[in-house]
């Protein structure tokens, strides 16, 4: 990196950009040290650090650093234009990053962009198919674009792979959406890539249809590395091992959905139904040790309880409604959902700074 002026730098591919743009590369040095050690027992296959893209004045992304190893599904997950397509679109070659560095498989997306393309396999939001094509013959003209060797069999084998060989003459145009999207992964894996990129694959399909496709990516994230865009929160729940949250072109946290919940979890709540009314259990629980907040539920005679940290009060919650006569129905914790951790980070990312 060359600094060329006091509120510029220059990297290798002569772009220049905001000296603030970057400074959250450094913040996230450590971090990165530290990710790097936990994926060190798998082969890192995505390796990004400082990435940054510019729109003329606007930064699409500001920073980016994360790595994905083989056989991990990574969840990309964020708001519509906080980033995600601009960062795949950089991971497939299609445009360069202002600053920073990406590497697929080892190879440098910029300086060595035919190696990364041969690696890599695209399913974009969009799937560019040709209606008037069979499966068959859309897949036979992909394959000779890539120059796929033993294509017939490889065709045979990736319709095999999306659940597609009964379909294999039908026209392209004649199928569902969710039919329509298998042919779009079996053109992405008929190369046979080590790393799946796929931008809102679930976009627009029905809940049948959406199952399908998740199972599918389940399948194919066994053996390859697979970065999945979305910002369907259940999607990634129930799909990526890893989750990345981004918010205006930065991300805000990293970990597995299961620890993102554990970590800001935070106080543990209480759903508790009893057969009495909703304001005398209130009385009843307000005066409980361990209880921070009692708030009235959805219904007559239920109630939420918010209980300080590390306290179980379950137990003498459960002793003291059936001492006070009531009829006990349920008591079950309410746990903390993606969709609210992606929520309080988003709004904390998108609120104003205060004005001095």
């Amino acid at each position: 990196m060359t600094w060329v002026l006091p509120f510029l730098y220059s990297d290798r591919r002569g772009k220049y950009a905001p000296k603030e743009a970057v400074k959250s590369t450094y913040r996230r040095q450590r971090a990165v040290d530290v990710l790097f050690l936990r994926l060190s027992v798998k082969q890192v296959m995505i390796q990004v650090e400082g990435l940054t893209k510019y729109y003329g004045d606007h930064p699409a992304i500001v920073g980016l650093t994360f790595h994905a190893g083989v056989g991990e599904i990574l969840g990309f997950l964020g708001p519509n234009g906080a980033g995600k397509t601009t960062t795949m679109r950089i991971l497939t070659g299609y445009m360069p990053p202002s600053s920073g560095t990406a590497r697929v498989a080892g190879y440098d997306v910029v300086d060595q962009s035919l190696e990364v393309r041969r690696r890599v396999g695209y399913l974009p939001e969009t799937v560019p198919l040709y209606p008037e094509m069979s499966v068959v013959e859309y897949l036979e003209f992909m394959g000779s674009l890539r120059r796929v060797k033993k294509l017939d069999e490889r065709i045979e084998a990736v319709l095999e792979e999306v659940s597609l060989e009964e379909r294999a003459g039908s026209f392209i145009g004649n199928l569902s959406k969710g039919l329509r999207q298998r042919v779009g992964l079996a053109q992405a894996l008929l190369h046979e890539p080590e790393v799946l990129i796929l931008d809102e694959p679930t976009i627009g399909l029905d809940p049948a249809q959406i199952i399908e496709v998740r199972k599918l990516i389940q399948e194919i994230g066994r053996s390859r590395t697979v970065l999945l865009s979305t910002h369907i929160l259940s999607e990634a729940q129930q799909v990526c091992d890893r989750v990345l949250i981004i918010n205006h072109g930065e991300i805000v946290v990293e970990d597995s959905p299961g620890n993102l919940q554990a970590q800001l979890a935070g106080a543990e709540r209480l759903i508790v139904v009893t057969a009495s009314e909703t304001a005398e259990l209130a009385r009843l629980l307000e005066r409980l040790p361990g209880v921070a907040e009692v708030k009235q539920g959805m219904n007559e005679g239920e109630v939420q309880v918010t209980c300080t940290a590390g306290n179980d009060v379950r137990p003498l919650i459960a002793r003291k409604v059936v001492e006070a006569g009531m009829d006990l129905l349920e008591l079950r914790p309410v746990g903390v959902s993606l969709e609210d951790i992606f929520l309080q980070l988003t709004r904390e990312e998108a609120a104003p700074p205060v004005e001095a």
